[in-house]
């Protein structure tokens, strides 16, 4: 007979005839592989989280970026029983290949796949993953030109992409590779991550968020970033909360990414070096003097 008394666990008796007596047996689901996304889902903000708990949307709509990051290292989603059972009874759909199920979504995929043990899905699927791509839609998207639109739409599908991409490599083998067409030095090149540990964050060699977010250079890029005008570009530089400027990953891929648009601007015929850096040098200003004034107010 089974028992389930905790949502997400369960307990079974194991009794031997013609014993009488029985031993409690604990039974729990930790699956590491991770099946590959549907086509379908691959550029939308649902691919990393559709928001089914009520927690989520509250703390999203009055707390700060900061709070919001905060939290999502701390929460556990399988607290809210409702969305929990609704889950665990469309489990067999979720855990397909190539899902097309309307729940489905790489934090609900990963929590149907561990279940009773003590993994929990990577905080950056809620928080950066899910956060800032509907940040990014809904705010940032008015604002730009049309080609700005069309590079923000490619760029979205492409981190996906590459999300994927990662994921498969440590499904297969301990190295992860992860190019970028338009400037190969700027790709995730042979990055070792413990085989089937990178989603559940259990690699001291490189954390989920340090992997996702190395995989931003490539995709921002390949979009055709350094295509964009600078009016584009200076508003994409601004957008991140201010808080994260205090997260050397963002740095990190600001760097990466800015290096390789400075490179291409001042190739750009019919244009000067020095017209081009000048016009570079007042958005990077602008981009500095935004990380400065956000580091302040962190560290304050």
């Amino acid at each position: 007979m089974t028992d389930t008394d905790t949502i997400g666990q369960a307990s079974a008796k194991h009794q031997p005839r013609p014993a009488h007596s029985s031993s409690d047996v604990p039974v729990t689901c930790c699956d590491p592989q991770v099946p590959p996304a549907a086509e379908s889902i691959v550029g939308r903000c649902e691919y990393y989280y559709r928001p089914l708990h009520d927690e989520y949307v509250k703390k999203t709509g009055v707390s700060t970026w900061e709070a919001v990051k905060a939290w999502a290292t701390k929460w556990n989603p399988w607290d809210d029983a409702e969305v929990a059972r609704r889950l665990l009874m469309n489990r067999d759909k979720l855990i397909q290949a190539d899902s097309s199920d309307g729940d489905w979504s790489r934090h609900a995929n990963f929590m149907v796949r561990h279940r009773g043990c003590t993994h929990v899905p990577p905080a950056y699927y809620v928080s950066y993953g899910y956060y800032y791509c509907s940040t990014y839609g809904t705010k940032l998207m008015p604002r730009l030109r049309p080609l700005g639109q069309k590079w923000l739409s490619d760029a979205r599908k492409l981190l996906q992409r590459n999300m994927e991409k990662g994921l498969k490599d440590n499904m297969d083998g301990d190295i992860i590779n992860v190019p970028c067409k338009t400037a190969p030095n700027r790709g995730m090149n042979n990055i070792p991550c413990a085989h089937l540990k990178l989603e559940i964050d259990e690699d001291k060699k490189i954390t989920f968020k340090e992997f996702a977010f190395k995989t931003h250079a490539p995709a921002y890029l390949d979009a055709g970033l350094a295509d964009l005008h600078m009016t584009d570009l200076r508003k994409i530089g601004m957008q991140p909360n201010i808080e994260e400027w205090g997260d050397i990953d963002t740095w990190e891929q600001a760097i990466d990414s800015g290096a390789e648009v400075v490179k291409r601007k001042i190739m750009t015929p019919g244009q000067t070096a020095k017209e081009t850096l000048e016009a570079v040098a007042d958005v990077v200003d602008d981009l500095v003097g935004n990380a400065l004034r956000s580091l302040t107010k962190v560290f304050r």
